[in-house]
């Protein structure tokens, strides 16, 4: 690993907390590894009853060796923010490895930059990623190239190792992970919709689905302006 290595996260109001907190307990343990957290001018972001101040100003990272981008309610309003996604395209343009957690991966997508590459997302919003060319992957941690996308929330952590597996190698891994004693050993197999029990399933669907409905429409209103602006792109190179 080189000396010093600069990973940024980019958050926004309504960012899921445990969705870039628990990469940035593990890549903070990195050796020469700096975790810049960023926002739009740096303003303070709420994220589930908490406040993150002292953020840095996102628009003024130059570049960045990792890109990491959390999901979270939020994200859909994040697609839409094109100050944002300026900075999410121009630091990925930077950047030696591209990364997400969560539906972070949608916000990637959002940035025209998934298009034919696997990827994953939480569970309950994964099947819009083929709205941006993404190839949906149910698997807890996904690599293409130099694209690693972690699963809903939690997979964070395992992101994080796989990341810091791949920056420094599986002993500094596994030396952080016991370390921080991470030995998930849930009290209940829930955490997946094919394990977890049907009544409960249902349940979470069904309280999720008029939110869901909300941002897939979002989804689908951002994609439609991206495969617009790409159209205008190819055709403005072709005359």
């Amino acid at each position: 690993m080189a000396d010093s290595i600069l990973i940024v996260i980019p958050i926004y109001e309504g960012v899921t907390h445990l969705d870039f907190t628990g990469p940035h307990q593990f890549l903070s343990r990195l050796p020469g590894a700096k975790v810049a957290v960023a926002s739009i001018g740096g303003a303070p972001v709420t994220a589930d009853g908490l406040c993150f101040s002292l953020l840095a100003d996102l628009g003024t990272i130059e570049r960045c060796d990792v890109l990491c981008v959390p999901g979270g309610f939020g994200c859909t309003d994040a697609m839409e923010n094109a100050e944002f996604m300026a900075a999410i395209r121009r630091l990925a343009g930077t950047a030696r490895y591209v990364t997400s957690v969560c539906t972070g991966s949608l916000i990637l997508g959002a940035a025209g930059l998934l298009r034919g590459r696997r990827a994953a997302c939480h569970w309950a919003w994964r099947d819009m990623l083929p709205a941006f060319g993404a190839i949906p992957d149910s698997a807890r941690v996904v690599r293409d190239g130099n694209l690693i996308t972690g699963g809903g929330v939690t997979a964070g952590i395992d992101f994080a190792l796989t990341l810091i597996a791949e920056l420094a190698g599986p002993g500094t891994a596994q030396a952080i992970q016991l370390a921080l004693e991470y030995a998930p050993d849930p009290p209940f197999a829930a955490g997946r919709p094919e394990t977890a029990p049907e009544a409960i399933r249902e349940s979470v669907i069904a309280r999720m689905a008029p939110t869901l409905a909300l941002r897939r429409a979002t989804v689908a209103r951002v994609a439609a302006a991206l495969a617009s602006k790409n159209s205008e792109v190819t055709g403005s190179t072709i005359t």
